[in-house]
């Protein structure tokens, strides 16, 4: 989806680079709550949780409370979201 990807080390990139969806946040670089509510926002690095080996980003950490009140319903709501919220 057009993002750039930096690597604090060669290794890092190799396991990046063999397995990327390992790595990507869900729900491409938008908020995952705002995906659940039905519609995008973006993100900031300081809000960030991994779910089952996966990650979610938020757009601030007041929202990522919000995100974690409810994570698998979140989850739920934002996956039957995907990617509609796009178009």
């Amino acid at each position: 989806m057009g993002a750039t990807w930096r690597f604090a080390s060669a290794a890092n990139k190799d396991a990046f680079v063999a397995n990327p969806e390992a790595y990507a946040p869900r729900f491409g670089r938008y908020c995952s709550w705002a995906v659940a509510k039905g519609y995008t926002a973006s993100t900031t690095p300081d809000a960030w949780t991994i779910v089952d080996d996966k990650l979610y980003l938020n757009y601030s950490p007041r929202i990522q409370r919000r995100w974690e009140k409810d994570i698998p319903g979140n989850i739920t709501s934002a996956t039957a979201n995907w990617p509609k919220v796009l178009g």
